[in-house]
């Protein structure tokens, strides 16, 4: 029996177990699985994975304070290396006020929303690391999730496998069956265990599915399943949202329903969504699906005007409300310094802001996605990023502070000063939409139902007309660049911006 040095509520346990034998493919050959006991007795199941040559590991985390027991099984009954072993430990209190310390994310109960397990709201502001845990130096690494923390973000979405035709990374094998490289998992291990200890949720993409040669569309489905299995054995145990395919069409609906019934077993205690490619709505496809949590989606890079067109006339403001209510996220806006699609528009921190604000408005905010054509890709200098000829950022460093990001450390010290969660899509409140024949100006609202708080985002300066019947005494202007006040006050039955830049107008809280 094994007493091992305790960890803190909702941080990692881990169980380190030796085989008698060495399988010739693990992956298909044997299964590991630890139940673990809570000190209210109730019961756990875990999948453990293979570590590479004799080693095997389990990762748990608790849930309960107090004195937890454990014991593996393994489908092997004779190897005695890894079944029938046991153990327990002592599960402490966590640092109060810490990320980990408020547990896990859940649905919220209005279902708009993401909440940790104790209530606290949980404001998404993701930043799309794609390559980071895949390319970047610890040290690197490291640096990077500082800044980001410092500067208000609270997510960081990666991907987990090779996509896109790299020689260079080399996570998985194809083949008849399919094999995982584990040294290059535990080179990514720490990096991934790092976005938690920087205090921000950590969200893998499992199989990127946007062309063929990607593995979520190119891997036959059991291989598919095998892979995603072992990335949510070795890392579910961290606080994470899954998202189970990334990019994709999805053009195989039930091959994708499948796979997420067959990757996520019931019950479960990380949330589960999609990462479609631009401009595809999928709660239709898999809003139905018990694994599937909320919904993602892409609103792309392609022109501005299109761009605003999507989220305010398109599904995101159409069918947001159609039942199942599922919280809706925009998980990869335009990103700063990309080219527009179908012309020489490179996106700005204005076009960042645009689609940031209008995606929060036009769904009840749950939170957004911030990208930077240097930080994706993670190139250590400039030259073509990797799957992607057509683009030639600069290196990683480039991306580390720009105007978009300022813009996106103002919106977190917004979101900071309201209640942002209890707002809802209120454009009958707005009594003139100048965005109505240009979709970049676009004047979006929110409101709580009872009024006493709104929320106004109005692009290039234009004035903002409210039905004036309720209006809350309150009227702030909030500068999106830089995250400042100033006192506002209608004039003429408009309230009139600072000047002919984009504002944010707060009226209560």
């Amino acid at each position: 029996m094994a007493i091992d040095m305790p960890p803190a509520l909702y941080d990692v346990y881990e169980i380190e177990l030796r085989s008698d034998r060495e399988y010739d493919n693990a992956l298909y050959d044997t299964t590991l699985t630890a139940r673990f006991e809570s000190p209210g007795g109730e019961a756990r199941q875990v999948e453990g994975f293979w570590d590479g040559g004799d080693r095997w590991l389990v990762r748990f985390s608790p849930d309960e304070t107090g004195r937890w027991r454990w014991q593996t099984s393994c489908a092997d009954e004779d190897n005695t290396g890894l079944h029938g072993q046991s153990g327990e430990f002592e599960c402490v209190a966590a640092d109060g006020g810490t990320f980990l310390a408020h547990g896990p994310l859940r649905i919220a109960e209005s279902r708009t929303y993401l909440e940790h397990v104790d209530g606290t709201e949980f404001p998404w502001l993701g930043d799309t690391a794609w390559n980071g845990v895949l390319r970047a130096r610890e040290e690197d690494w490291e640096e990077y999730l500082a800044l980001r923390r410092e500067q208000g973000f609270t997510a960081v979405q990666f991907v987990c496998t090779q996509w896109r035709g790299w020689p260079d990374v080399e996570v998985f094998v194809p083949g008849e069956r399919l094999r995982v490289n584990p040294e290059t998992f535990r080179r990514m291990d720490p990096k991934v265990a790092a976005i938690n200890k920087h205090g921000l949720l950590a969200v893998p993409v499992m199989l990127w599915a946007l062309q063929e040669t990607d593995p979520g569309e190119a891997l036959p489905e059991d291989q598919a399943v095998r892979l995603a299995r072992y990335i949510a054995a070795r890392w579910g145990a961290h606080s994470v949202v899954w998202m189970l395919g990334g990019d994709g069409r999805y053009p195989d609906v039930e091959r994708w329903r499948r796979i997420g019934q067959a990757v996520f077993d019931e019950p479960r205690d990380r949330l589960v969504s999609m990462h479609p490619c631009g401009s595809k709505w999928v709660k239709d496809e898999f809003g139905g699906e018990s694994w599937f949590d909320f919904i993602g989606y892409q609103s792309g890079h392609g022109q501005p005007a299109d761009t605003s067109r999507w989220i305010t006339a398109g599904p995101p403001a159409l069918h947001w409300a159609k039942e199942p209510l599922m919280p809706v996220l925009n998980i990869e806006p335009n990103y700063e310094g990309h080219p527009a699609y179908g012309g020489g528009h490179v996106h700005t921190d204005v076009d960042v802001r645009r689609a940031a604000y209008l995606s929060l408005l036009t769904t009840p905010p749950a939170g957004v996605t911030y990208g930077s054509n240097e930080i994706w890709c993670w190139n250590e200098k400039p030259g073509p990023a990797p799957g992607h000829d057509n683009l030639h950022p600069n290196g990683w460093r480039e991306g580390l502070n720009t105007a978009g990001i300022a813009s996106m450390t103002a919106l977190r010290a917004l979101m900071d000063e309201i209640e942002w969660w209890r707002l809802r899509p209120a454009q009958e409140l707005l009594t003139e939409q100048s965005g109505m024949t240009d979709p970049t100006v676009f004047i979006a609202v929110a409101a709580t139902p009872a009024r006493d708080l709104m929320l106004v985002y109005t692009p290039g300066g234009l004035a903002v007309r409210l039905a004036t019947e309720g209006l809350p005494a309150r009227a702030r202007w909030f500068d999106p660049r830089e995250g400042s006040w100033r006192d506002a006050a209608e004039e003429g039955g408009a309230f009139v911006c600072p000047d002919e830049r984009d504002w944010a107008l707060v009226l209560g809280g």
